[in-house]
């Protein structure tokens, strides 16, 4: 089933969408429909997401791994690597990303996302999903040139609105059997099926999970296929991950 966060009468509420133009709103986020029906244009649709943190997978497919001119020999990488974005860069489909002023070098990632629906803390890989409350389209917007000078990814990867997330999130779905797709301005750029990830959804849970206690609504970012490159100001770049039901776009100005 399909869920969304919107914002009606100043309230940011969860929903359940009906059909494919109307919502209606849950009493709380594992609770029963409070009965009301109403046009999703009525509401301003927001990331489906809520996070205290966002931990997100680099270098989670093996050719994004040879295109950033990484190597690990003949192994893959042994551990997930890991590294935070700030809740503040949550922006909502149809957002406008402004250009930061002070990179030269902004680069689109396109992800599936993993947002948690339960207290989860040294979960087994084998009930990890059970934790998640569902999925959704996410674009990991990325300085680049400030990812190889700064000494921490602070501003390359946690400036305001560098990760627009939604719109939708798909409770019922397979997260290692689906496809990350992102165009720019109706170009195909990345495409990927999730069972080229180097670590399972199901892994990252639990990974995460063992040192960390995640919290409902967090969020997980599983990585990106290959395929990233550079955007300029007036750039359309969507992400559709199959199965989440409507793309994720956005316009960078």
């Amino acid at each position: 089933m399909k869920m969304l966060r919107f914002r009606r009468n100043g309230e940011a509420q969860w929903g359940w969408l009906v059909g494919e133009a109307h919502v209606t709103p849950l009493r709380q986020l594992d609770g029963q429909p409070a009965g009301e029906v109403f046009p999703i244009g009525d509401v301003e649709v927001l990331p489906p997401a809520d996070p205290s943190k966002i931990v997100c997978v680099g270098r989670n497919y093996s050719e994004h791994i040879k295109e950033m001119g990484n190597s690990f020999g003949e192994d893959l990488p042994k551990e997930p690597g890991l590294f935070l974005k700030a809740p503040n860069t949550l922006a909502a489909s149809g957002a406008q990303i402004a250009y930061p002023s002070w990179s030269s070098e902004l680069h689109y990632e396109g992800e599936l996302a993993v947002v948690i629906g339960q207290t989860a803390s040294k979960v087994a890989q084998e009930e990890a999903l059970s934790y998640v409350l569902g999925y959704t389209n996410a674009l990991d917007l990325t300085a680049r040139d400030k990812q190889k000078t700064d000494l921490q990814w602070i501003r390359a990867k946690s400036a305001d609105r560098f990760l627009p997330l939604g719109p939708l999130l798909e409770t019922e779905m397979d997260p290692a059997s689906t496809v990350v797709r992102t165009w720019v301005n109706d170009e195909l750029r990345q495409e990927a099926g999730t069972e080229q990830m180097i670590f399972p959804v199901s892994q990252v849970v639990s990974y995460v999970s063992s040192f960390m206690t995640l919290e409902p609504g967090d969020v997980l970012l599983t990585g990106t296929p290959s395929g990233v490159g550079p955007l300029s100001r007036g750039d359309r770049v969507r992400v559709e991950v199959e199965g989440i039901g409507a793309p994720l776009e956005v316009t960078i100005v």
